[in-house]
Parts: structure tokens; sequence; C-alpha cells
């Protein structure tokens, strides 16, 4: 395939297509886990469109002929690697001793985190505003990493994207009754993944179409304060009965709040005196954590994303890889003060 040669028409091209960037990379990263794989599938769609875009001649919607060449490249993708874990996908629940830690795993084995910015519209119908927040949550996301490719892509434009069915047996060059067939293979799919429980259309019903929890910012400020006094009293109390604390890279993970206190004021000691700055990460909040340096200020230790459901913590999830994570969502290494 011969390169188109640059012109005026085709920096037009280049801003036409880049409107979808932020809608292709939430496709994207529902299918694959990834936020870095995400990033360089679009990035692949957007040449290939560019390069083919004179054959391409208005025969469907433009939008329906990107998401065509984002969903063959993802397949791509996904036929290449294994499927994306979270901890608690890979093992039972441990007690919080630091021997449990284990080997740190590659980065190919875990779903990873996005900012909301890189995936979410930033206005719109309130309603689709939430059904997308939920659709990255991680245990949404990491729930889809169980489907076969076709019906991972059927369920995101059907109940995610809100396409109709002839239009995604358009894209995938199926029927509508295939189409349908997938997407009820795919709810039954996502009901079995018990560890998955929280997960958003978990149920096999459709995503929710309004907030779920109304007094987030609340519990972000909550949250917040106890962890940075270090308050295990106060930061107890806003964990639910089953929440979860993991730290990927390991595959450890603990559930329940008597569990998680023990690793905090153990292993987790050195997380006492921390600074918290708040990012927006997978539909819900998270932070940017900083340890204390022994050189002084901060530096940085955990981006931690926070999984809420009726007014309570569900789940810490620390992602311990700093250097990859910090500069996606835009914070620095190290804090002075």
């Amino acid at each position: 395939m011969t390169e188109r040669t640059a012109t005026v028409a085709d920096e037009d091209l280049g801003e036409l297509l880049d409107q979808y960037r932020s809608q292709l990379t939430g496709y994207c990263y529902r299918l694959l886990g990834s936020s870095f794989e995400a990033d360089d599938a679009v990035q692949d769609t957007m040449v290939r469109a560019w390069r083919s875009y004179d054959r391409f001649e208005g025969r469907s919607a433009l939008r329906s002929w990107l998401y065509r060449i984002a969903t063959n490249v993802c397949f791509d993708h996904i036929a290449q690697r294994k499927r994306r874990e979270r901890p608690m996908g890979l093992g039972a629940a441990q007690t919080a001793e630091e021997r449990n830690l284990g080997e740190q795993l590659s980065e190919e084995t875990w779903v990873e985190p996005v900012p909301d910015d890189r995936v979410l519209p930033r206005d719109g119908d309130p309603a689709d505003v939430a059904v997308g927040r939920e659709s990255i949550r991680l245990a949404f996301v990491a729930a889809l990493q169980y489907l076969p490719p076709k019906q991972r892509a059927v369920l995101i434009l059907r109940e995610v994207l809100r396409w109709q069915a002839s239009e995604v047996a358009e894209l995938l060059e199926t029927s509508v009754p295939s189409v349908n067939s997938a997407l009820q293979r795919a709810r039954a799919t996502l009901s079995a993944q018990a560890h998955y429980g929280s997960a958003p259309g978990a149920d096999g019903a459709n995503l929710p179409t309004v907030p779920v929890d109304e007094d987030k910012n609340e519990l972000l400020e909550k949250y917040l304060d106890a962890f940075e006094r270090y308050d295990m009293p106060a930061l107890v109390a806003l964990l639910h009965d089953e929440a979860t604390l993991s730290m990927p890279p390991y595959a450890l993970w603990m559930r329940g709040p008597v569990q998680i206190e023990r690793w905090m004021v153990g292993p987790g000691a050195e997380c006492r005196g921390s600074r918290m700055v708040p990012v927006r990460a997978n539909g819900t909040f998270g932070f940017g954590q900083y340890r204390v340096s022994p050189t002084g200020g901060y530096d940085a230790w955990a981006l931690q994303v926070i999984d809420t459901a009726d007014g309570k913590v569900t789940g810490i999830n620390a992602f311990l890889d700093v250097e990859a994570w910090y500069p996606l969502f835009g914070l620095p290494l190290h804090l002075d003060a």
C-alpha cells in the first residue's frame, strides 16, 4: 500500500479523523483491557484510514468505517496474546503477610487503569455519560476479557455505545440474528464471572443508565482525609464488608476490612504520612499516592483506583508501576511538599 502525498486536503482529513480519537480509544480500551494497547490500536486505525480514505468514497458512515477498522485491529491484538486479568482472577484471597506478595508479574498480565478524559465524552446525555463511566470500571473491563472477540465487540457496541443490531451486523459482516445470539451468549458469560460480580451488566441485564453513587464526592473526601492521616478506624469505617485490596504487578489480593487493616499497619505501614492527589480513573475516583521521601518531599508510590458501591469503598486497586502510570495521568513522580 502506497502512502498518500501530504496535501491541505490530507490535513483536513487528519482533523476529521481525530474527532473520533477519544471514542475509538474508549472502544479499544474496553476490547483490549490496556491503555497503551488501546492507544496503539487507535493510532494504527488512524494510519490505515488515512492511507485508504481514497477508496472509502463515503460508501458507509465514516464512524462505522473507522469502527470496522478499529475492530479488526483489536481482533489482531487479541489473537496474539493471553487474556488480561485482575489479581482476583488469578487465585484466592490471601492473608496480610508480606511473604504472600510473591513475584512481580509482567505488564501483559494485567487489566490496566485508564484516565477518564482519554476515553469518555466531556458532556452529553447524562444517561449515556453514566453508562460510559460504568463500562470502564476495572471489574467490567476485566469481565469483558472472558468473552470471545466477536461477543466482546457486540456487547460493547450494543449495550455501551447503543448501536442498532443492524449497524453491528454490517460492521461485523454478519446477520442481525447472529448479533442478537452473540449478545445473549455474552450476557450469560458475564453472569458466570462470580469474581467480577460487581461489574455492570454482570447479571445479564443492560448496563445502568444512572450513576450508581450520588455521594461519591463526599466518599472521596472522607477516604482522602482518612488515608492522609492514616486513621485506620476512619478508613475501615468506609470499607464494604467484602472490600478488596490488590497491588498489581503482584498477584496478592486480600478481602475484608480485617485483612486490609492488617496490611496497612503491617507490611504497608510505610504508607503512613502519604500525600494523595485526586485523579479521575476508570469512571470512578482515584489518587496518585506519594510516600515520604528519605531525601525530602514525597515520591510516587502507587496509582490508586477506588471501586465504590452504595456509599462504601468496595475495592482499593493500587497500581505500583508509577513510571508507567503517572505520566499517563499527568502526575509528577515527585512532590516537593
